[in-house]
């Protein structure tokens, strides 16, 4: 038995180190605030209504995946649907992208799927901003909470893929 599971061992261990591990990312508001500012160099002027929809859309939550009752998925942050904008599976939609890289901790692609859809569409492509944040009194003030005048991007923006239709 000793033998086995020393020989067992090595296999395990491969394994472990082959396994692509998806990390998932919860959001405090001003965490996500100071991130979309400073990493992405989101403009101000706009900022709590992104934090707005995706606080009502995902709960801050990278992992949210929410079933449609057409059969489709809301996957991510920004709860974006794979119907016309990603696809299971495999790269597709109108972002390019697979859904599923919507639900990691990497919110690069997100990002530039959520921009693309907000500039074709507005925020209103967004159910529950339209329901929640579209009146401004119902969006919260950044600049009391998370201090926003503060915040500035630490770097150049990063660049974005941007998907021609």
């Amino acid at each position: 038995m000793k033998h086995f599971c020393l020989c067992l061992m090595p296999v395990l261990v491969l394994l472990l180190l082959g396994s692509e591990r998806v990390e998932a990312k919860k959001y405090l508001r001003c965490e996500l605030t100071r991130v979309l500012v400073e990493n992405y160099n989101f403009d101000k002027t706009f900022l709590s209504n992104w934090i707005c929809l995706v606080e009502h859309e995902s709960n801050l939550d990278t992992s949210k995946i929410t079933l449609k009752q057409n059969d489709s998925k809301n996957y991510g942050l920004f709860q974006i649907n794979s119907k016309d904008y990603c696809a299971e599976g495999r790269k597709g939609g109108q972002c390019n992208m697979k859904c599923e890289d919507f639900s990691n901790d990497d919110i690069v692609d997100d990002i530039a799927c959520a921009k693309m859809i907000q500039e074709r569409e507005g925020f209103k492509y967004w159910k529950k901003w339209d329901r929640f944040c579209r009146n401004s009194q119902n969006l919260p003030n950044l600049r009391v909470a998370c201090n926003l005048r503060s915040l500035s991007p630490l770097r150049t923006p990063r660049s974005f893929f941007y998907i021609s239709g």
